[in-house]
């Protein structure tokens, strides 16, 4: 299946550091701590244009990235040893595939276009994040999930097949499809996309998405249907009129509500739920929660959850509901970095996560009201978010896919942003110590045990492969991989024997 309307495509597009373009293509993606030097950007329009380009690179002995939408929270992809930069964003095309019985989506295709695309055409979407600048390629292979989640499971479930330029023992890159079809001779290669991680195995120029239990061709029935509208419920809490005791209330109401609520097949799969609290600075704590209008009960639902939630609190200082057209909410999400009183552009940050089995204890409680409090750090765009996960993402078996945290409750995130580089070091260090002290019964990382289940892929932070911040003695891959980590190492070999595709926290070989 082809996308152009007519004739051929563009042909590749090699922008070197003298062409006017190259400032633009190196600064893509959001986090300007990593900026490139590669010694050439390829813009390329289809599978064969990636091929010929590989084949150029591995030959010049080039170490290879590839960028789909750039939004890396490490500098993976913005790493100086990377000499050229492969950039998908011209491969945009989203349509339905008859012979696949699927939709097919290009790997430079961002979530915005996705979105838009399936529900315009077909009334359909897919269970992703929210961010609609983020491309597929990266979102898609480490297991990407958002609001709708809970209640159709992560975006890679829906993974069907892939087409990948892979690159031979002897140096020749080749393109292969593989599927989850259990006699696809390449079924290895599909079941690590879904979940693996970006840049380990080859180059991904076309995902084919289609729901498991899907029965038939209609298109209009093979991919869960989009919400009829967007409803989000917002509770806003000062810091002054939270003490130590009412925010441990809050943080415990809401990790009990997720511990409830994760199993598969409950009505409240439906509930999408965060909790945010940036530092005092910020001067707010917020409780949110998203939901389909349409679904069953959904108002009692939702008031369900915000009461359990609350109980016991004082009185927000704002509730907020807003009903809102679906597509138009998800393709004008505000600005996160606007909202902080940051420059977007100028956007620098540190992300680091943990999927919990079960609620912190007291003692890691204190320590996240002690980060957000004490004095010595006064930065207002710096904190802590938790998020519900379970439903639907817990339906699916461990070893399924490549996502093996299918038993949390919670994903939580750490993060500092600023824009300044001369201040890199001090918030970098506010970040390190708050995520070490709350896990510090572990050596500084969210092992996995009974409460602990690891680290988000999609989140990458490289920290955790450094021993002055993982002191746990466990391997860097076993907190984002766990168990799956020993057959990801054997697609590796099989598929890019020579590791031409590798980065910071890239897959070993055997």
């Amino acid at each position: 299946m082809t996308f152009s309307a007519q004739g051929a495509p563009p042909p590749v597009v090699e922008i070197k550091p003298d062409d006017r373009r190259y400032a633009d293509l190196q600064m893509r993606g959001y986090n300007r701590r990593f900026v490139g030097t590669p010694d050439s950007v390829y813009l390329v329009s289809d599978t064969q244009q990636v091929v010929d380009v590989v084949n150029q690179a591995v030959r010049d002995g080039k170490r290879i990235a590839v960028r789909s939408g750039g939004h890396c929270a490490e500098g993976l992809i913005d790493d100086p040893a990377v000499e050229a930069v492969i950039d998908l964003s011209m491969m945009d095309g989203v349509g339905y595939d008859a012979d696949m019985r699927a939709f097919v989506v290009q790997g430079g295709v961002k979530l915005g276009r996705l979105y838009e695309v399936l529900d315009m055409g077909w009334g359909v979407t897919l269970p992703g994040g929210s961010c609609p600048g983020v491309g597929v390629g990266g979102h898609v292979t480490g297991g990407g999930n958002g609001v709708l989640s809970r209640q159709y499971g992560t975006i890679s479930d829906y993974l069907y097949a892939i087409e990948i330029v892979v690159v031979d023992a002897d140096g020749k890159a080749n393109v292969v499809v593989a599927t989850r079809e259990q006699d696809d001779e390449h079924r290895d290669l599909w079941w690590a996309h879904a979940g693996g991680g970006g840049g380990n195995f080859g180059i991904v120029t076309r995902f084919w998405f289609r729901d498991p239990a899907a029965r038939g061709d209609d298109p209009a029935s093979i991919l869960p249907p989009s919400p009829t509208a967007y409803t989000q419920v917002t509770a806003v809490w000062q810091w002054d009129a939270l003490d130590e005791s009412l925010f441990a209330l809050l943080v415990k109401n809401f990790m009990s509500w997720s511990e409830r609520n994760a199993a598969p097949g409950l009505p409240t799969a439906v509930v999408h739920g965060e909790m945010a609290a940036l530092r005092k600075e910020g001067g707010a704590v917020m409780l949110m929660g998203w939901l389909d209008p349409s679904a069953e009960g959904s108002g009692d639902l939702l008031e369900a959850y915000l009461a359990e939630v609350t109980d016991g609190l004082p009185e927000p200082m704002m509730i907020r509901q807003e009903n809102e057209p679906w597509l138009y909410r998800v393709l004008n999400i505000p600005d996160e970095a606007a909202a902080v009183g940051l420059d977007a552009a100028r956007l620098r940050t540190k992300i680091k996560s943990a999927y919990l089995r079960a609620p912190l204890d007291d003692d890691q409680v204190s320590t996240l009201h002690r980060h957000l409090t004490q004095p010595g750090y006064e930065h207002h765009a710096a904190g802590v978010m938790l998020a519900t996960w379970g439903g639907r993402i817990n339906e699916v078996g461990p070893t399924q896919t490549a996502i093996t945290q299918r038993d949390s409750i919670v994903l939580m995130s750490f993060i500092s942003s600023w824009n300044e580089s001369a201040d890199d070091d001090k918030h970098l260090a506010w970040v390190r110590a708050f995520y070490a002290d709350v896990f510090s019964a572990t050596g500084g990382v969210p092992v996995s045990n009974d409460q602990t289940a690891g680290c988000y892929i999609n989140w990458p932070d490289t920290d955790i492969s450094d021993p002055r911040f993982n002191k746990s003695g466990v391997h860097w891959s076993a907190l984002f991989y766990g168990d799956n980590y020993t057959k990801l190492q054997k697609v590796k070999s099989r598929w890019d024997p020579n590791g031409i595709f590798r980065h910071a926290l890239s897959i070993e070989g055997i």
